[in-house]
C-alpha cells in the first residue's frame, strides 16, 4: 500500500534535513516504492534492488520537501498515478493556524504556530485565548489583509462555520444547540403553578399579557436560538478580519413536507377539516386502543413520540390508546414500545423547518450580510465531492473549486451549555418549612463544565474533558464533550483545571486527509 509519504504527502517532522540524518526517511519511502517494482519506472540511483543514496544526491546533500516529492513524481508509473486523483489532493488539509490581535485587539492575519512561538519566546506576544489558541502583539506592526468569507448554515439543532480566503480555510466549527430550553420553561410553569397552590392570598396576576409582546416578538427557545448564531458570528469576528459574511436561508413549505400532493385549496384545509381533535383520532384509530386493540373502555390520547423526546401535539404525533398502555409506555416512543407501525405513521416534526421560517430573514437583517439558498449549498458540496456535514454544508455555501481551496486540519466542535441552575432551592419544602439548595454551585474551584485535566488511574494517559456532576464531597462526574463518561467518580485533586466553564465549550478536532481511505491508502494491484 502506498503511503502518505511515497505519494510526495510527507507529515514527519524529525528532522528538517532527511538525508542529512543518513537519509532514513527518504531511503524507506523509496524501498517501499521498490516493493511495487511492477508499477514503477525504474529510479535513478539505484542498481539490483539496491539504493545508493549517495548517487542520488550526495550522501550529506541537503533535499528540500519539493525535490523529495519530484522524485516520487517523476518516477511513479501511469497506473500508480491513477490512485492519486485531484480529489485526494484538493482535501490535504493545511496545517492549524494560530489566530492573531494587534497591540489595540484588532484582528490581524492568522500566523503558524512556529511564527507564533518565536513571538512568545521573545517576549512579542502574549496569550488572550486557549481555544482557540489566541496570541496578542505587544509591538506594532503593520496590518495588511486578505479578504475573508464566513460562511454560516444555520440550523435548529448544529451551526456550521467556515471561514475562508481564496486559496484555503481558515477557521472551521461546529456547535450544537441547547434544546432542551422548552422543557424547562415547561418545569418553570409547574414550580410556580404549585407555589400558587400553597399561597391562596396572593392577587392573581393580570391576564391581558399581549400587550406587552413588542413587535418582533419571539417565544424564549426562537430568540435565544437567534441570539447564539449572532453571537457565533461576532465571535469569529474576534479573531479573523471578516470582509464578507455569507448565510444560508432556507424556505420551507411545511404542509408540501406533510403532503407532496398537496395543492390548491387543501392548504386551508388542514387534517382537522371537519373533526374535533379526539372525535378525528377515535375515527383514525378504530374506536380502540391503538396498542393493545381494547374496546368499550375508556381511552386517552397518547403521543406517538413523546414530549420529553422532542414530539409535539400536531394531530400527526397523537394516536389512541388506554390507560394501562398509556402508562406502561411511558417515556418510551411507539417503536421502543414494540409498534414500528405506529411510528411510521408519526411524520416528521417540523421544529426545525419552522425556526427557518421564522427567523431567515431577522438573521440576515441583523448581521447586515448575504444570503444564499440550501440548493446551492448541496450543488457546491456534491461537486467537490465532500459528505454531508454542517461544516461541509458552510464550506460549500460558496463555490471555492475554481480557487482550489485547500481545508484546514484543525476543527472545533463546540456545544452550547447551560450556564447556571436557574432554580435556587428544591421543589418540596423540608420539615419545618425549611428550603433545600437545588444546586452546588462550586466544589474545590471547580464548576460545572468546567474544562479539566483528567489523569488516568494508572497515571499513564491524560485527558482533556469536562466536569459534567458535582459533588460536595469532591467527587466528580467527568465526560468528553458529546457526554461519554470517561470517570463517574474522580477525586478533585486528580484534576488540573484548563478553563473555566463558559456559554460554549470547545474542543479541538485535528484531521489530516478526510478522503484517506477512500484515495491514498487505496493499494495499487
Amino acid at each position: 500500500m502506498l503511503n502518505r509519504s511515497c505519494l510526495g504527502y510527507d507529515t514527519m517532522e524529525r528532522s528538517s534535513n532527511p538525508m542529512h540524518c543518513k537519509s532514513k526517511i527518504c531511503e524507506q519511502q523509496i524501498k517501499d516504492l521498490l516493493q511495487l517494482s511492477s508499477n514503477f519506472k525504474s529510479l535513478k540511483g539505484v542498481k539490483d534492488g539496491e539504493l545508493d543514496v549517495k548517487s542520488l544526491y550526495g550522501w550529506k546533500s541537503k533535499v528540500s520537501p519539493s525535490q523529495k516529492s519530484k522524485i516520487f513524481e517523476d518516477n511513479i508509473s501511469e497506473e500508480a498515478k491513477h490512485f492519486v486523483t485531484k480529489k485526494s489532493e484538493q482535501d490535504l488539509r493545511v496545517p492549524a493556524y494560530v489566530f492573531v490581535l494587534n497591540m489595540r485587539g484588532n484582528p490581524l492575519m492568522p500566523t503558524k504556530p512556529q511564527k507564533a512561538r518565536k513571538l512568545l519566546k521573545e517576549g512579542k506576544a502574549k496569550v488572550v485565548k486557549r481555544i482557540p489558541f489566541t496570541i496578542q502583539l505587544l509591538y506594532p506592526t503593520g496590518e495588511a489583509r486578505q479578504d475573508i468569507i464566513l460562511k454560516v448554515d444555520a440550523g435548529y439543532s448544529f451551526v456550521g462555520i467556515s471561514a475562508t480566503t481564496d486559496t484555503r480555510e481558515l477557521f472551521a466549527e461546529e456547535v450544537e444547540l441547547r434544546g432542551n430550553i422548552p422543557r424547562l420553561i415547561e418545569k418553570r410553569r409547574m414550580y410556580r403553578r404549585n407555589r400558587r397552590g400553597r399561597l391562596w392570598h396572593r392577587k392573581p396576576r393580570f391576564l391581558n399579557r399581549t400587550g406587552s409582546k413588542k413587535k418582533g416578538w419571539f417565544a424564549p427557545s426562537i430568540q435565544h436560538k437567534l441570539d447564539t448564531h449572532i453571537r457565533l458570528v461576532d465571535n469569529t469576528k474576534k479573531i479573523l478580519p471578516i470582509s464578507r459574511t455569507i448565510i444560508e436561508v432556507v424556505s420551507f413549505d411545511t404542509q408540501k413536507m406533510q403532503n407532496p400532493e398537496i395543492e390548491g385549496i387543501e392548504y386551508q384545509q388542514g387534517g382537522l377539516q371537519g373533526y374535533a381533535a379526539r372525535e378525528y383520532l377515535l375515527e383514525k384509530w378504530g374506536r380502540k386502543c391503538a396498542y393493545c386493540g381494547k374496546t368499550d373502555i375508556p381511552l386517552e390520547i397518547e403521543h406517538i413520540i413523546p414530549k420529553s423526546r422532542g414530539g409535539s401535539n400536531r394531530i400527526s404525533n397523537l394516536t389512541i390508546s388506554c390507560h394501562e398502555c398509556n402508562q406502561e409506555k411511558g417515556n418510551k416512543t411507539a417503536e421502543e414500545f414494540g409498534h414500528p407501525n405506529i411510528q411510521k405513521k408519526a411524520k416528521k416534526p417540523l421544529k426545525a423547518a419552522a425556526f427557518m421560517n421564522i427567523v431567515r430573514q431577522k438573521l440576515v437583517e441583523i448581521l447586515d450580510c448575504e444570503s444564499t439558498y440550501g440548493y446551492i449549498t448541496k450543488y457546491n458540496r456534491i461537486k467537490a465531492g465532500l459528505e454531508k456535514s454542517h461544516i461541509n454544508d458552510a464550506f460549500s455555501l460558496e463555490d471555492g473549486s475554481q480557487h482550489d481551496q485547500k481545508r484546514t486540519g484543525q476543527i472545533f466542535i463546540a456545544k452550547q451549555v447551560r450556564r447556571q441552575n436557574r432554580s435556587l432551592f428544591k421543589a418540596n419544602l423540608l420539615k419545618g418549612g425549611r428550603k433545600k439548595r437545588n444546586t452546588v454551585r462550586e466544589v474545590n474551584g471547580f464548576r460545572r463544565f468546567d474544562k479539566v485535566l483528567y489523569k488516568s488511574k494508572d497515571g499513564k494517559n491524560k485527558k482533556e474533558c469536562f466536569i459534567y456532576g458535582l459533588r460536595k464531597s469532591g467527587y466528580f462526574d467527568v465526560r468528553s464533550i458529546n457526554g461519554e463518561k470517561i470517570d463517574a467518580s474522580v477525586k478533585s485533586k486528580k484534576l488540573k483545571l484548563l478553563e473555566k466553564a463558559k456559554g460554549i465549550i470547545l474542543e479541538v478536532n485535528r484531521q489530516f486527509l478526510p478522503s484517506l481511505t477512500e484515495e491514498v491508502s487505496l493499494p495499487i494491484r
